[in-house]
């Protein structure tokens, strides 16, 4: 049983020592990014960048705040186990505890003053031997237990200290959302700059591509029931707004929104772009059907689900709804399909 449990406290401590890991990776590439560079190719490049950076961000935040809860979790199963094991501790003590106050009762004298007066000498070495046998194994228990208890004790202190460092890392990465925050406040400030036609221009527009406002997707079905249940999910965000961290129905940020639309499908994906890349198997954008996953940039910090004849439904940025776009709008790095 001790064996047994120490095994599954390292395997808890390695799980969340590489969350660690990648989270503190994630907190430092976002501590890289300069709070105040210097803006480059015109300020419409400008809250592009800003934008970009804020998703990225976004993407780290959610999966630190993930992992943050599965923690949690883990947590609470062992204060669970810990309570049940000292239940049963203090039940053999009880029982332990009446054997010694019968024992007492009976005399608790020295056993061969004992034997010496009894009037039944073989009737009380029965006896006898039946409460070593008792004591011997109660006390092989009890210290079954008292062992277990220590190991899970410790894991409980092993996982509340994992826990306490993925919560800094979770508030190392949200003050860098922070900081992105401002940027978007500067972004915002430098739209309002624009002459009203430039500003026009970007709030129609999708990183610099032309998009239509209704594109024509008659004749374009899903190839099964679920994407086609994905794909309505989506469509029926179109126009809601995007929100840090949400993940619907009011509110969606990129992988939030994919996020939501399969599971009105039955489909869990996980919650990450960087995760949802893998959630499948991947095709090539020549063979793209509706429902799947378009991902975009090399570090996967985008997701948009294809409808058909080129055009995605996502959740652009901050200030922008959920809308049709393009979908070569931005570098693809994948096309997954789940």
């Amino acid at each position: 049983m001790g064996s047994d449990r120490r095994l599954a406290s390292s395997g808890f401590n390695r799980g969340a020592g590489a969350a660690l890991c990648v989270l503190s990776a994630a907190a430092a590439a976002l501590g890289a990014v300069p709070a105040s560079a210097a803006p480059h190719g015109g300020d419409r490049a400008e809250v592009d960048r800003l934008y970009r950076q804020a998703e990225e961000a976004t993407e780290a935040y959610n999966k630190a705040d993930e992992r943050a809860g599965a923690l949690r979790h883990e947590v609470n199963d062992s204060q669970d186990r810990i309570a049940r094991q000292q239940l049963r501790i203090n039940a053999m003590r009880e029982a332990l505890g009446s054997l010694a106050g019968a024992q007492y009762r009976s005399g608790g004298i020295d056993p061969t003053v004992a034997l010496l007066f009894s009037d039944d000498p073989e009737e009380y070495l029965d006896r006898a031997s039946l409460l070593d046998r008792i004591d011997v194994r109660r006390a092989g228990q009890l210290r079954e237990l008292q062992a277990a208890m220590r190991e899970l004790a410790q894991e409980r202190s092993e996982a509340a200290g994992e826990l306490t460092q993925l919560e800094r890392s979770r508030k190392a990465v949200a003050s860098h959302k922070a900081t992105v925050e401002k940027k978007l406040a500067k972004a915002r400030r430098l739209l309002n700059a624009l002459p009203a036609a430039d500003r026009a221009a970007f709030e129609h527009a999708s990183r610099g591509d032309d998009r239509a406002d209704l594109p024509d997707l008659s004749g374009v079905s899903a190839p099964d029931g679920r994407a086609a249940a994905a794909v309505a999910a989506a469509r029926a965000a179109l126009g809601k707004p995007y929100v840090w961290g949400a993940s619907g129905p009011s509110g969606f940020d990129c992988s939030g929104l994919m996020q939501w639309s399969y599971a009105q499908a039955g489909i869990h994906l996980p919650r990450t772009s960087q995760e949802q890349r893998h959630a499948g198997h991947q095709v090539p954008l020549s063979q793209a059907q509706p429902g799947d996953l378009v991902v975009y940039r090399s570090d996967a910090s985008h997701v948009g689900m294809y409808v058909g004849n080129g055009q995605v439904i996502h959740a652009p940025y901050p200030g922008a709804p959920v809308r049709y776009d393009p979908v070569g709008m931005m570098p693809i790095s994948s096309v997954t399909r789940p």
